[in-house]
């Protein structure tokens, strides 16, 4: 398609009322999007729904995302989690450990320019954790950068699950070194508290941490995506 035209279509749909952007990316939505994901919060949360489920659940992503992040993503997707929605199917036994089989991981579509702001609007409008993300639960606080490293490596236990750099941590669950520019620092805050607020059969525990340790971690997470 000529560069020309693409431009055209993205200045199109930046000039696109609010209104029609969002019911074009709800198109896209239904149309590509729902065959993986949970639009709508389920009328059960059940373990095996968690387990059945292809991608995660985006009924709450305006509660979670950053628009900007969602539509350069969205264009050119990187992967988040490194062993997939549901580890323990794209896992295989190695030498000294577990190692992920890459070659059974899916690839998520990329979207054209224009395509991605219309999605982008619409996610940015499923807004059902408005209950759980308030907005100032996550307070900006000074975190040494130790002392960050120390809470998610050690006293808390991040890392088991999570990477704070391309080659450093678990493989379970998301890699957070893109966590700033990616989520909305309050629902970092909040889904820290309590994840399992989110879906009680999560897997990731309710560790209980006082508030300061919340706001710390968070603020930890925020500055890995400021670093080369």
């Amino acid at each position: 398609m000529p560069r020309a035209y693409l431009g055209w279509l993205l200045g199109f749909a930046l000039l696109m009322p609010a209104a029609a952007l969002a019911d074009r990316g709800q198109e896209l939505l239904q149309a590509a999007c729902a065959q993986c994901h949970a639009l709508t919060k389920p009328e059960q949360l059940t373990l095996d729904r968690l387990w059945q489920r292809q991608g995660p659940d985006l009924y709450y992503a305006g509660n979670k995302f950053q628009r900007e992040w969602l539509v350069q993503w969205l264009q050119q997707p990187q992967r988040i989690r490194p062993a997939g929605v549901m580890y323990y199917k794209h896992i295989r036994p190695g030498a000294e450990h577990d190692e992920v089989d890459a070659a059974t991981l899916p690839t998520h579509p990329a979207l054209s320019a224009a395509d991605a702001e219309a999605v982008a609007t619409a996610l940015m409008q499923l807004r059902g954790a408005d209950e759980l993300v308030r907005p100032g639960l996550y307070q900006p606080v000074s975190v040494n950068r130790r002392v960050g490293q120390l809470l998610f490596t050690k006293l808390r236990g991040c890392s088991s699950c999570h990477r704070s750099a391309p080659s450093f941590g678990g493989v379970s669950g998301p890699e957070l070194y893109t966590a700033g520019a990616r989520l909305q620092p309050d629902f970092i805050a909040a889904y820290m508290r309590n994840p399992q607020a989110f879906d009680p059969y999560i897997w990731m525990p309710v560790l209980e941490l006082p508030d300061s340790d919340v706001q710390r971690l968070t603020s930890y997470i925020l500055s890995l995506s400021k670093e080369e």
